[in-house]
């Protein structure tokens, strides 16, 4: 697999964050960069499927499945936003 070089502008304060983070996992500021691209696309992902599960559902629930499903719910989304 190939490794592409790419400029990307970000603002100098969290440039200073993620210089200071990778020092700190002792990670190169591309391989930190890389890992949180990767984070991010995942969490797209899961966001979309989330969604998709609750459209094919929200029409066939039961009004005694609904607290269910919203604390299901609930807790995909803390999951998906790194809530733990």
């Amino acid at each position: 697999m190939s490794n592409p070089k790419t400029a990307i502008s970000i603002q100098e304060p969290l440039l200073k964050e993620a210089d200071s983070l990778a020092r700190e996992l002792k990670l190169s500021r591309s391989r930190l960069f890389a890992i949180a691209m990767a984070e991010f696309i995942q969490r797209q992902h899961n966001k979309k499927l989330l969604q998709r599960i609750n459209e094919a559902y929200i029409d066939n629930t039961d009004a005694s499945d609904e607290d269910y499903l919203q604390g299901l719910k609930k807790r995909h989304r803390e999951l998906i936003e790194g809530q733990w």
